[in-house]
């Protein structure tokens, strides 16, 4: 499924508009980016948790040359399935 037809599912779920739709998902979408990049972490019960966690720098291997490398530390977004997702797709 790709934006569209997100949009598409959640208007007629919902009985929305397209463009209303539209609104709700990207305003989700900048929601999360903004919490998510003040390391907050968002819950939503019975779907799941998205949150931040910090990877460590490690070194690594090139696998072409076969050298080692240094690979810095970042911030990755994690995403936890709440019991209710998990069991639906079970």
């Amino acid at each position: 499924m790709n934006k569209q037809d997100l949009i598409s599912a959640i208007a007629e779920t919902a009985g929305i508009s397209k463009a209303d739709a539209e609104k709700a998902i990207n305003a989700f979408v900048e929601t999360t980016k903004q919490t998510l990049a003040k390391k907050e972490s968002i819950q939503l019960i019975g779907f799941g948790t998205f949150s931040v966690s910090e990877r460590a720098a490690r070194t690594g291997r090139n696998p072409q040359t076969g050298k080692e490398i240094q690979i810095a530390a970042k911030n990755v977004v994690k995403f936890k399935a709440g019991k209710a997702l998990e069991e639906s797709v079970s």
